[in-house]
């Protein structure tokens, strides 16, 4: 156990971790261009969610810090098929195609960002459709798009007070250092990668969820704080219940990117069947914790508590439906 102090030394951290302050971006950028909370499928979701006959499209777009790109340019490239597909997969759907933008100072700063890229769509099984290209700028620059599917949605919309939060994560990686991106994919064989992915889309058609979200740049604990907010609910997460790896302290594993890794909200009688599909595959899953009807997103560990973040206080993203925390 943490003890009080080191946990509320652990709150603190993450309360201030650089990707939660990114996520608090998205409140303004969504005030700015009016888009709408309260509508049929809300703004707010890993995907745009577009009706299309008896299914949605998905629609999503990932940018990348130009860092990033500028020292592990291949990574970049492959990251920008890879955070697509998760984005799709958390919506419950299957990838169609992606389409790039790219930005470089010569072709030879545009080759490892286009041989990340092509390696991930091939191993992925995914279309790169076409894009946008500029060899001539002073820095390299990545942006990739994604077109999905899916016939059943798992949103971040529909977590309710009760059902247990699930964390499901591939462990079976290393750190892609100095960045906090957990590499557990690029060496995998394609069809585990699909078949991994396909655990979403089964769990959305067979109703053993509803509510989901791959874990981002605000790790994990930031991602559950996103959830919470866009469904209007509380979160406690049991921290020693995480999934993770041996020897990685747990403030840095909490703020990790993971390759895989998704939250998902489950009712308490569907928890074991969820896991279950999870450990066919051989990810790590476990029931984390709850979302409640409270205001606040909590971490524990033992009887001791500390409060990350209180929506009634303040928006995160912004994007709960109006008067959501009143």
């Amino acid at each position: 156990m943490l003890g009080t102090g080191a946990l509320g030394d652990l709150a603190a951290t993450l309360r201030a971790a650089r990707g939660v302050a990114a996520k608090r971006d998205i409140a303004a950028v969504a005030g700015r261009l009016s888009l709408s909370m309260d509508a049929a499928i809300p703004v707010g979701d890993d995907c745009a969610v577009i009706p299309d006959g008896d299914g949605f499209l998905l629609l999503a777009i990932e940018g990348f810090m130009n860092e990033f790109v500028a020292r592990d340019p291949w990574f970049a490239g492959w990251c920008g098929v890879m955070v697509n597909v998760s984005d799709v997969a958390a919506m419950g759907g299957r990838p169609i195609a992606v389409v790039d933008a790219l930005w470089a100072d010569g072709e030879n700063g545009a080759a490892p960002v286009l041989a990340g890229l092509r390696a991930a769509a091939e191993a992925y099984r995914i279309p790169i459709a076409g894009g946008h290209t500029n060899s001539r700028t002073d820095r390299g620059q990545l942006a990739v798009a994604i077109l999905g599917r899916a016939t059943h949605l798992l949103t971040s919309f529909d977590a309710h007070p009760s059902d247990r939060l699930v964390a499901a994560i591939d462990l079976r990686g290393r750190y892609r250092e100095p960045f906090a991106n957990w590499e557990a994919a690029t060496d995998a064989a394609p069809a585990r990668l699909v078949g991994d992915l396909e655990v979403l889309p089964s769990l959305a058609a067979s109703g053993l969820a509803a509510a989901a979200k791959d874990i981002s740049q605000g790790g994990l604990v930031g991602t559950a704080m996103m959830l919470a907010e866009c469904s209007r609910v509380g979160a406690a997460l049991d921290v020693a219940r995480v999934p993770k790896p041996l020897g990685v302290p747990l403030a840095r594993w909490l703020q990790t990117f993971p390759s895989y890794g998704f939250l998902l909200g489950v009712e308490p009688a569907n928890v074991a069947a969820v896991l279950a599909r999870f450990a066919a595959r051989g990810i790590a899953a476990a029931d984390i914790g709850e979302f409640t009807a409270d205001h606040r997103v909590l971490i524990r560990d033992g009887r001791d508590a500390e409060t990350i973040w209180d929506f009634a206080r303040e928006p995160l993203i912004g994007c709960a439906p109006s008067e959501a925390f009143a």
